[in-house]
Order: C-alpha cells, then sequence, then structure tokens
C-alpha cells in the first residue's frame, strides 16, 4: 500500500485527486504496475488509477486476465473500476480509504454483490485508510481555498 500511497502522492502534486494503484503478481512478489489518477492529465474520464495500473500489469504479462495478481489502491474503487477489477479476474483487492459518495464496493451499487458479476476478489478494506483519507481530504481543501 505504501506504493499505492506514493502513486497518490504524486497524482495530488500534478493536479489529481490523489488515488494510487499497484498491481502485484502473488507468486514472484513483483510489482507489474503503478499508476496514479490521470484523467485531467490525459483528458480521458477513464483514466482512473485502477485501470491503468490494470492494463499495465496485462500488458506486462501478455495476458487479459490477471487471476494470480492483487490490486492496491488508496480509495474504493468506483463502480467502473471494480466492473474492470471482476473482468480482470484480480485475485485480491486491497483499499485504502471508504468512498461512500463514488464507491463501487462497499458502498454505492456493490457491483461484486450484483448476480452479473462473475468474478469477486477477495476484498479487504481499510488498508492505509488513515494516509489516504488524509489525502484526499488535503487536496479537495487545497481546491476549496
Amino acid at each position: 500500500m505504501d506504493l499505492a500511497l506514493a502513486e497518490a502522492e504524486k497524482g495530488a502534486a500534478s493536479g489529481e485527486v490523489p488515488v494510487g494503484a499497484v498491481v502485484v503478481e502473488v507468486a514472484s512478489g513483483r510489482v507489474l504496475a503503478t499508476a496514479h489518477n490521470r484523467t485531467e492529465t490525459d483528458r480521458d474520464p477513464t483514466a482512473h488509477a485502477e485501470l491503468l495500473a490494470i492494463r499495465m500489469a496485462a500488458a506486462a504479462l501478455g495476458v487479459p486476465r490477471l487471476v494470480d495478481c492483487d490490486l492496491y489502491v488508496t480509495l474504493e474503487p468506483c463502480p467502473m473500476c471494480a466492473q474492470a477489477i471482476s473482468f480482470a479476474r484480480i485475485r485480491r483487492l486491497y483499499y485504502g480509504a471508504d468512498d461512500p459518495k463514488g464507491g463501487g464496493v462497499v458502498h454505492g451499487p456493490r457491483i461484486f454483490a450484483q448476480p452479473t458479476c462473475r468474478h469477486v476478489p477477495e476484498i479487504y478494506g481499510g488498508i492505509g485508510e488513515v494516509r489516504a483519507g488524509e489525502l484526499l481530504r488535503a487536496f479537495f481543501a487545497s481546491r476549496r481555498g
């Protein structure tokens, strides 16, 4: 989670909402991808940290599914990212802060609880929650200035 938090800090420094994600290959412990939000930078509403990290990890392995990989992300994934996590067959999802307004895992539509969801990762929330929450609060407080 420390790597994901470092990515979130990079994102904040570049004016992005501070969310960071890391994909780790379980067997080797190798970090396959690190990313932070780039929606503003890329002018792409889908450039969320999770999607970018999943894309990079799949490219690194040359496979469309990441069955032996875990994802660490600093904020509860939104519905779009939760669905991508399911499609990618991520083994475990570790996330930091809850997102009561925009989350899609334990809040909002709860993607993994839907009968149409074909793959549900193991989910562990609250990992690095304090630091992740601090980054988000500081970022938005600076915007309200």
